[in-house]
């Protein structure tokens, strides 16, 4: 499975999004790796395996993100990834 937190330099959510993934990785016991992807990307986006946990986003580019990853979207998507629901 591949965890992916992207954004850009400067994003006042990107260090939250990024804890937050590390901590439900950990919550499920995974031992897998959490990239993170400084760039030019709607800010924060967290995939799973490719997919946005929040669809994709409207804009492409540096731009903050309204619909910032939450908890539940990230559990259920690493389940999801993992073969459970």
């Amino acid at each position: 499975m591949t965890v992916e937190v992207l954004y850009f330099t400067g994003c006042p959510h990107a260090a939250a999004a990024v804890a937050l993934v590390r901590s439900c990785v950990a919550r499920l016991g995974l031992a897998i790796d959490v990239v993170e992807r400084d760039g030019a990307h709607p800010s924060p986006s967290v995939r799973i395996d490719g997919r946005d946990v929040m669809g994709e986003p409207p804009t492409a580019g540096p731009t903050c993100r309204l619909d910032v990853p939450s908890e539940d979207r990230i559990l259920a998507a690493l389940r999801a990834g993992m073969g459970a629901t």
